[in-house]
């Protein structure tokens, strides 16, 4: 029942004519003086809706004094409003109204409610609002009468300060407000508040209550006691929690002390509804707003959710008697003792809840199934402790046991939407979270090393890298596994880790250890260790090739063969310009600039990283006419299209022109036109070919003919005209050979 305490009433004049009631303690109560009298308590304001028709109550747009949560309740609390409720409110931020937004009427009774407890619709996060407009519907096509005693009820969650939050043992008001009415619903009160909100991290509190002890036995009975029991330990980690304390809970309001289940067999997972864009640094307020929902507004003895979790992950401590301890709350209606419910801030129908949320109900539940051997992907047989249908249109019978998942949401205990279909269709997920082994786990790369097929390649030190689906905060380790062992370990936030390997061949995998103590290991990479540098069997070399020659860059092709005793990489030309080729790559065609020696330095990879440099050095010559010995007729021509600006020209058969160089490439440059002729060419005294320089187009200075020998040495070239029918005519433009 509701306590009652000595109070002083006044009142306060709301703008759109309504009128709350707020108290002044007397000294006595130990607030603690008039030194927090300045501080914003918990409110709650009443507006009752007119009875202008049998099908309709409306309540015009109203000017109110600061509310952040409301909601619409009515005269008995096991009656049910057939219909629809509707609100809108005016924003303090924005000063704009809100479009209309529906309630939830689909509520759970209370299971054995006491007089004066009232109906009400889920409360509706809309944060600061000083307005508000309201219409109330009965169900279309029916003569269902709207209940009695309709009204909006508005709640200001007040404001909590950082000193009162880190209370542990805060169980008073703030000096100068207490709360009580003749009514529950007509109640004002007030509660510690902090003006810092929730958005600093969780703190891992344990409830006064009862401390956890080694041993304790789990009961199929669904029997509740006020009987204070032993806390058992969990088989996973507690998860970090917010006290009541932290989040400014006024203890004053609650009357009777806690109720015990004799365990913990399920959870039910629960959204409150409202809006999602709220701010983490205003969880807490609603949190106040919705217990003092559940205590003023419907008369309850407590908050009904055993835990509250923000979309932060903030994990709020929900109905007193300790976070550790069986609490009969009152969440799923016909299910409460046997169970524990954890509900999500916000409305999660068409918005699925975030990670941050979803691991920290994981969490949650893992660690109260895990205090009773439940396994939260498992099933359980729960008895029904009211007669009624769930939202598939499943029918229980009071005292009758039926089957749900360890992890089951509102709708699947009673006949409400909620959780919300989004958040509903991430149960599964929570389930794989909570029960483990880690999900999704798999390496991603290797650094330190380099992978040819399925087989990676290292000098030694690598580093592994990994991912999961499961959040972090579910896992407890990561061990790095060397041919099965494990050589490095950490934490479950880690997503890499090092190690030297020896020299041969090995295999590397990750084991992740879930908090339940399950593991899961990646497939087994191959890892070699080796250190022996790839070999040059062929040293980089340019030859010369056809095509337009310059005074300043000469065609050549750039030959190489590389190998490696395990798995040649690539290779990669460093000078005298840059260029990175495959493993199977021997030839690439460049230009060289004549008349300078260049360094041609390569260098050959392995998989490993092991390399080998090769840099010989080469020098493209141009050697002239007059640098050649002439016999026959030859007559000189100037041009700039020639190489040198000059060239030589002749008709007369068996004229000829001789170089001698030493070398290990040459190539013949010629002018070319329709009406040029043909020449033999002579090396070292053998005929190795006729070229015809006839073309269609004329060109000049180009490489038509080229040799090529495996080692430098000295050679001569000679050119001898052919004297070709109608076009006996060659223009020579000297020989490049390579120094």
């Amino acid at each position: 029942m509701k306590r009652r305490a000595w109070i002083t009433l006044g009142a306060v004049v709301l703008g759109g004519g309504g009128v709350a009631a707020y108290a002044v303690a007397s000294p006595s109560d130990g607030g603690g003086g008039v030194a927090l009298r300045d501080k914003r308590p918990v409110k709650v304001y009443d507006l009752a809706l007119p009875a202008t028709a049998t099908s309709r109550r409306e309540l015009p747009r109203k000017d109110t004094e600061q509310f952040s949560l409301l909601g619409v309740s009515w005269t008995g609390a096991t009656k049910r409003l057939h219909g629809t409720a509707q609100v809108r409110t005016h924003s303090i931020a924005t000063g704009e109204w809100s479009g209309w937004r529906d309630l939830e009427l689909d509520v759970d009774p209370l299971e054995k409610p006491e007089a004066g407890t009232r109906g009400a619709s889920e409360p509706l996060w809309v944060g600061a609002s000083d307005g508000v407009q309201v219409q109330v519907a009965r169900k279309n096509g029916t003569t269902t009468v709207l209940p009695k005693g309709l009204q909006v009820n508005l709640v200001d969650p007040g404001v909590v300060t950082d000193a009162e939050a880190k209370q542990p043992g805060v169980t008073a008001e703030p000096a100068g407000f207490a709360v009580e009415s003749d009514s529950p619903a007509a109640s004002t009160s007030a509660a510690p508040t902090d003006t810092t909100s929730s958005s600093a991290a969780p703190t891992d509190t344990t409830s006064s209550s009862a401390a956890p002890t080694a041993s304790a036995s789990a009961s199929t009975s669904p029997s509740a006691s006020a009987t204070v029991p032993t806390a058992p330990p969990s088989t996973v980690p507690k998860p970090p929690i917010t006290s009541r304390a932290g989040w400014g809970a006024d203890e004053s309001k609650v009357d009777d002390p806690p109720t015990y289940n004799t365990d913990v067999k399920g959870v039910f997972v629960h959204h409150t509804d409202g809006a999602n864009d709220y701010s983490c640094a205003d969880s807490a307020s609603i949190v106040r707003g919705i217990y003092a929902y559940h205590v003023d507004v419907e008369g309850w003895n407590d908050i009904g959710y055993n835990f509250l979790v923000d979309k932060c992950g903030t994990v709020f401590e929900g109905r007193a008697g300790g976070t550790d301890l069986p609490v009969l709350g009152a969440h799923t209606y016909g299910w409460n003792r046997e169970s524990t419910g954890i509900a999500v801030l916000g409305n999660y129908v068409s918005t699925t809840a975030s990670n941050a949320a979803l691991t920290s109900i994981a969490r949650i539940a893992a660690w109260k199934l895990g205090q009773y051997g439940g396994d939260p992907a498992g099933t359980v047989q729960l008895t029904a402790g009211a007669t009624q249908t769930n939202y598939f249109a499943k029918s229980f019978t009071a005292g009758t046991q039926y089957t749900f998942n360890r992890i089951s949401g509102h709708r699947d205990g009673f006949n409400t939407q909620c959780p919300g279909g989004s958040l509903y269709g991430q149960l599964q997920t929570i389930r794989d979270w909570a029960a483990g082994p880690v999900q999704g786990l798999k390496t991603t790369t290797v650094d330190g090393a380099g992978l040819s097929g399925t087989t990676y390649y290292t000098k030694g030190a690598i580093t592994l890298h990994w991912s999961a689906t499961t959040p972090a905060a579910l896992i407890s380790k990561y061990e790095l596994l060397v041919d099965g062992k494990a050589v490095t370990t950490t934490g479950g936030s880690a997503t890499s880790a090092a190690a030297t390997l020896a020299l041969g061949s090995h295999t590397v995998a990750v084991r992740a250890t879930h908090q339940s103590g399950k593991t899961t290991t990646t497939p087994a990479l191959k890892v070699v260790a080796e250190t022996t540098a790839p070999t040059f069997s062929t040293t980089p070399k340019i030859s010369l090739r056809t095509g337009t020659v310059n005074t300043t860059a000469v065609p050549v092709a750039l030959g190489w063969k590389a190998a490696d005793d395990k798995a040649l990489r690539e290779v990669k030309l460093l000078s005298p310009a840059t260029a990175t080729f495959g493993p199977t790559t021997t030839t690439s065609n460049r230009t060289a600039a004549s008349g300078t020696a260049s360094t041609w330095s390569m260098r050959a990879y392995d998989f490993a990283g092991n390399y080998r440099t090769s840099s010989p050095s080469y020098t493209p010559v141009i050697l002239q006419e007059t640098s050649a010995v002439k016999s026959g007729s030859w007559t000189s021509r100037s041009s700039t299209s020639y190489l040198g600006g000059k060239s030589y020209s002749s008709s007369s058969k068996s004229a000829s022109l001789t170089w001698t160089f030493t070398g290990s490439s040459a190539s013949w440059v010629v002018s070319r036109a329709a009406s040029s002729g043909q020449a033999y060419v002579y090396v070292d005294g053998v005929k190795v070919s006729t070229v015809d320089l006839k073309s269609s187009t004329t060109q000049y200075r180009q490489a038509i003919w080229t040799k090529t020998w495996s080692s430098s040495a000295t050679h001569k070239v000679k050119i001898v005209v052919v004297g070709t029918s109608g076009r006996p005519t060659i223009t020579t433009d000297g020989l490049v050979y390579i120094k």
